[in-house]
């Protein structure tokens, strides 16, 4: 069975990990949740309140990490999943998150990223010249990567899929399932 990595940590958006964490195991992928360190990770819950200019953030649920990014070996794995939250903000800085997640880029895996994910990977330059979604505060810094920002729900660009946030999760998934089945089906070689 195909192998696919999610990488998270704490102030990760709730709905944004488990709803692909849900529907890859629905589809049949063994799926494993990579951290900073192998821990309880606690994660956020953005919100859209009435009156704010931006979204609010109340705690969320925790959910354990399987490995440490540091034991990861991104060669065992047939695509990377990339939520949201405020966790991209420090993942980007983690030289095991860097080597990880340019490992896909570099052999061309499916890779799919949400919201924030955007700003954490716009510094390793894997952006460059993709069409690519993200949250739309997020805009300067797939700009300043060398992406190309488009304001849409399920934007494919070769094996990368991206969405705004997690209001255009079933577009989203449903892209990256079509992309995921091409490259790893279930009952395939992992």
């Amino acid at each position: 069975m195909p192998k696919v990595l999610i990488i998270a940590g704490d102030a990760t958006e709730d709905l944004e990990f488990f709803y692909p964490y849900q529907r890859l195991l629905e589809e049949g992928y063994e799926t494993h949740v990579a951290a900073p360190s192998r821990k309880k990770l606690n994660f956020v819950v953005h919100d859209f309140v009435e009156g704010y200019d931006t979204y609010v953030e109340k705690a969320g649920h925790s959910w354990p990490s399987d490995l440490a990014l540091a034991d990861v070996e991104p060669a065992a794995y047939a695509a990377l999943v990339l939520p949201g939250g405020r966790a991209p903000e420090y993942l980007r800085n983690d030289p095991d998150f860097r080597r990880v997640v340019t490992h896909f880029f570099d052999a061309d895996k499916p890779v799919a990223h949400l919201c924030h994910a955007a700003i954490a990977l716009a510094p390793l330059g894997v952006l460059k010249g993709r069409r690519t979604s993200a949250y739309p505060a997020c805009a300067p810094e797939v700009e300043l990567g060398g992406g190309i920002f488009v304001d849409g729900a399920a934007v494919v660009d070769g094996k990368v899929v991206s969405a705004r946030a997690w209001p255009d999760q079933p577009k989203w998934m449903r892209a990256f399932l079509h992309v995921l089945r091409e490259e790893a089906p279930v009952g395939g070689a992992s």
